[in-house]
Formats: structure tokens, C-alpha cells, sequence
């Protein structure tokens, strides 16, 4: 009993990576509840500081999206970009950390989660990262991949700084 409570807290604790919301459109228009949509996200691969990847997916609306409990398809895009120095962890490099999840998100109640995964391709010193729905019984073939190929950083701050506004 102690070793299932042990794996339960640490679950519990384990970081989890949060999408920030970019923006959305509807596709599909519903009477009751909210449209469906596709939307697009961001979040920073935690394991490599200087990544962030820009992920767009499917969004039921409708009543039983307004409450939780509708399934999403399994439609989403993935693109990948280096925004900053990139330092791989020795791991990384030797490929002992590929297929590692570095997003997952739930996109039914129960059983269906969409999941990015990142691979390093050695040869071309490139990051890799595949997005894929699954599902404890039956996952689907719908997956779509981007490529970084990092690049040395001699920029200045990732984010570049606002132009000012010419005088009249």
C-alpha cells in the first residue's frame, strides 16, 4: 500500500507542462454551448530551454464541450523553434532521452490524451518533435512532426525589444 501511495504523490507533484492559449476560430457553428474551434498554443520544452513549440488542435463545443465530457478529434499541427541559446543536456544528446513526453494534454474525460514527444537527431544536430493523440485502447495514425535545427545564439535577448515610434 505504501509503495501505490508514494507513486500517487509523486505523480501529484510531477511538473506538468501548461499550453498558453494564443488564440482560436470556429469551424463549426453550435446552437447550444460553444462552437467548435481550433486552437493554437505555446509552451517551452522544459528539458530544452531555447525551444518553444507552437501546437494548433481540435476543440469540440457544443453543450457537452461546455462541461468537459466531449472527446476532441485527433487533428493537431506542430512546429517547433529556437527562440534562444541552446544547451542540449548530456542525455539528450546521446539519445538516451528520445521519445521523451514533454507535453500531454487530455482531450477526452477519460482515456484520450494528445502527447508531443522529442527526439535528437545526432547526425544533423537537429531536435525533433512528433505530436500523436492516444488512447489506453486504440490510438490513431494522425500525427504531424517538426524539426529545430539548433543553431549557435549570438542574438541578444530571445525576444527582440519594440521598435519606438518615429517622431513627426
Amino acid at each position: 500500500m505504501r509503495p501505490v501511495l508514494t507513486a500517487l504523490t509523486l505523480i501529484g507533484l510531477s511538473t506538468t507542462v501548461v499550453a498558453e492559449q494564443i488564440g482560436s476560430v470556429s469551424t463549426k457553428f453550435k446552437w447550444m454551448g460553444p462552437n467548435d474551434k481550433i486552437v493554437v498554443e505555446v509552451f517551452q520544452d522544459e528539458g530544452i530551454p531555447g525551444v518553444v513549440c507552437y501546437l494548433s488542435r481540435a476543440k469540440t463545443g457544443g453543450v457537452s464541450g461546455a462541461v468537459g465530457v466531449a472527446e476532441d478529434t485527433s487533428d493537431a499541427s506542430i512546429e517547433c523553434t529556437q527562440i534562444g541559446p541552446v544547451d542540449l543536456p548530456d542525455d539528450v544528446r546521446s539519445g538516451k532521452r528520445n521519445g521523451e513526453e514533454v507535453f500531454k494534454k487530455r482531450t477526452s474525460l477519460l482515456f484520450k490524451s494528445l502527447q508531443v514527444a522529442r527526439f535528437y537527431d545526432a547526425p544533423r544536430h537537429a531536435l525533433v518533435y512528433l505530436s500523436y493523440s492516444d488512447r489506453i485502447i486504440e490510438g490513431s495514425p494522425k500525427n504531424s512532426i517538426s524539426a529545430v535545427a539548433i543553431q549557435p545564439w549570438s542574438h541578444g535577448p530571445a525576444v527582440p525589444e519594440p521598435e519606438p515610434a518615429p517622431a513627426n
